[in-house]
């Protein structure tokens, strides 16, 4: 990494499958925080949800210092193009693995924003959250 044409073209098919892991796993990360755990990390602190909007939950998310909400919108923007790119056009497709390889730094600082949060605020006695 970074892929470039030359490499992405001569991809076998278990290198190909490491592309689509990476891709699957990316959305798939984002997908169960934006609908999972961002929701339940307001439940577990007394807040109510059902009738707040997904910036809403950000926007509380980011009051408590869980999340930085410019850098989130930024990880779902990356992960909209690559949805959105996939398999169309190579260089666009090979930009936006880029784009997502290198994201995965900030989304690693965000697990662990979200994990230091969940483990100070709700950890209870001998239970450990991993």
């Amino acid at each position: 990494m970074p892929l470039r044409l030359e490499e992405y073209r001569h991809l076998d098919d278990v290198e190909a499958s490491f592309v689509d892991q990476l891709i699957f796993r990316f959305s798939k990360l984002q997908d169960v925080l934006d609908e999972n755990v961002f929701p339940s990390i307001l439940l577990l602190s007394g807040e109510e949800v059902k009738r707040k909007t997904f910036l809403d939950i950000l926007n509380r998310l980011e009051e408590l210092g869980v999340v930085n909400k410019v850098t989130w919108l930024k990880l779902r923007e990356v992960r909209n193009e690559v949805a959105h790119e996939y398999s169309f056009n190579a260089d666009q497709l090979i930009d936006s693995i880029n784009v997502v390889f290198t994201a995965t730094d900030e989304f690693i600082t965000v697990y662990n924003s979200v994990k230091s949060f969940c483990v100070s605020r709700f950890h209870h006695g001998d239970q450990s959250i991993s």
